[in-house]
């Protein structure tokens, strides 16, 4: 195992921030579980995982070919990966006021059709695609990676956001009480982007 537990940590931490960025999945989670509750929400959670595993696969196998092509491709990613996290927090703390709103269309009632929800969400969310693909690399040398590193990447992609999601799901009432506030939809907005722009800089700060 090449990878330590600081970046392990540092990882998984960026996951929960990820988690709490208000998106798609949250979304779709908040829309079933309020038409149906908890029971039509779970499998739209493990719907997400299909993508929470195939992502980081994809971003290390897709990164470790052009690293082997292109030498110093990694450094530059992780450099962009670092820019993008600022980013990204930036426009959270600058659109702080945006609130979220429920899709008629992920309602449908079933688990096959909650489980396919999930896996659609997550397939087509830009900030998980953003994520994985080009900010993963930021905190791994992908160079040096093995089965049981990406193993534990691959769990840890899978086991925040599920955690997360379920405990979501599970408290969708209050959860609905909490997104009908606009301040505290602001103060969680300007939280998880001050985190975001954090991790983006010690992604920078590493890779020096």
């Amino acid at each position: 195992m090449t990878v330590t537990l600081t970046q392990l940590g540092l990882y998984a931490f960026a996951l929960f921030v990820l988690f709490l960025t208000p998106g798609p999945v949250w979304v779709a989670l908040i829309a079933r579980a309020v038409s149906g509750g908890f029971h039509a929400a779970w499998p739209l959670a493990l719907g997400v995982v299909v993508g929470d595993v195939l992502w980081p696969l994809l971003a290390i196998f897709g990164v470790s070919y052009l690293v082997s092509v292109y030498a110093d491709f990694l450094t530059v990613l992780r450099y962009v990966g670092a820019v993008v996290f600022v980013i990204m927090g930036a426009a959270l703390i600058r659109h702080a006021n945006v609130s979220l709103a429920t899709n008629n269309r992920l309602t449908k009632p079933g688990m096959l059709a909650g489980f396919l929800a999930g896996v659609l969400v997550i397939l087509g969310n830009p900030k998980a695609v953003l994520f994985y693909m080009g900010i993963l690399p930021g905190f791994f040398d992908l160079s040096q990676i093995t089965w049981i590193d990406i193993a534990a990447i691959c769990t840890l992609s899978m086991i925040v956001p599920l955690i997360g999601n379920l405990i979501l799901a599970a408290s969708i009432d209050r959860a609905r009480k909490f997104l009908a506030s606009p301040e505290a939809v602001r103060r969680t907005n300007i939280i998880a982007g001050i985190l975001l722009i954090i991790v983006g800089i010690v992604i920078a700060f590493s890779a020096i």
